[in-house]
């Protein structure tokens, strides 16, 4: 569990990004985290990570208080941080040895190392490019490569911060297939995006503003919450703007219970 207590973050030169942040992440649960560029929600996966600590207030990652430098270590094995431009995250020319020295790093996994490692590939779909230069792969592929990375130090927490920003479709796509696996085999997921096609993976919606905790909601209570969405101004995803017509309609529809092309023909029968 991610215990985040009364926190306050500012820059050294006094401006506030976060304000009194209270927030509760469980084991298993996706969250997705929303807001503008410049609301705050990356130094939060900073905050949530241990990669910046908190000006004020507390962070307690699997009973791990994140200022506690002595428990830097074990904080690494809780939270794997995956960002927005993979090429920041390799480091060798070798895909095996560029995940082998994260796990070095941590001395996590010595004995059975080349198994983790071929194990994590696989998770991503990436197990037959293990000694292929990554510089050489497309961001699609490095990205997945960036996943294997932190799956191999064994966390079972990941912090996805804008993880397809510079992605083509199809290796956005790519990405949702493994974070929703990802999810199924019980992994902690906290997604930070500005996009809000991505919401509809996760379990919660956390909407950032200004540096403040906005709204909290259920992915099935989106259209209870197309204010707040409007608010940030995020365009809304195709399959709400027909689920918004339908409730016009006066035809509710919960999100899991149609695919978009069955809601478009429901729409056109109305």
């Amino acid at each position: 569990m991610i215990e985040i207590n009364d926190v306050s973050y500012k820059y050294k030169n006094g401006n506030e990004v976060l304000k009194n942040i209270n927030l509760k992440i469980n084991d298993g649960e996706f969250v997705a985290i929303i807001g503008k560029n410049g609301s705050g929600k990356s130094t939060l996966t900073k905050i949530i990570s241990g990669l910046e600590k908190p000006t004020k207030g507390e962070v307690i990652v699997n009973g791990i208080n994140t200022k506690n430098k002595k428990e830097t270590i074990n904080l690494r094995k809780n939270v794997g941080i995956v960002f927005q431009n993979p090429e920041n995250q390799i480091i060798f020319n070798r895909v095996y040895d560029d995940i082998e020295f994260g796990m070095k790093n941590l001395c996590a996994n010595i004995e059975n190392r080349e198994e983790v490692i071929h194990d994590a590939l696989k998770k991503v779909g990436m197990e037959e490019y293990i000694k292929k230069d990554p510089f050489e792969l497309s961001l699609g592929q490095k990205q997945r490569i960036a996943i294997a990375g932190v799956l191999a130090l064994n966390t079972k927490i990941i912090v996805l911060d804008e993880p397809t920003t510079m992605l083509d479709p199809e290796g956005k796509k790519a990405i949702y297939e493994i974070v929703k696996k990802l999810k199924e085999q019980g992994y902690t997921i906290i997604y930070i995006t500005n996009v809000i096609d991505e919401i509809l993976l996760a379990d919660r919606v956390i909407a950032i503003k200004n540096g403040q905790i906005q709204k909290e909601f259920l992915k099935k209570d989106i259209l209870k919450n197309l204010d707040t969405l409007k608010s940030l101004n995020i365009e809304l995803p195709v399959i709400v703007q027909i689920l918004e017509k339908l409730k016009q309609k006066n035809i509710n529809i919960e999100l899991e219970e149609f695919t978009i092309d069955e809601l478009v023909e429901k729409l056109s029968m109305n």
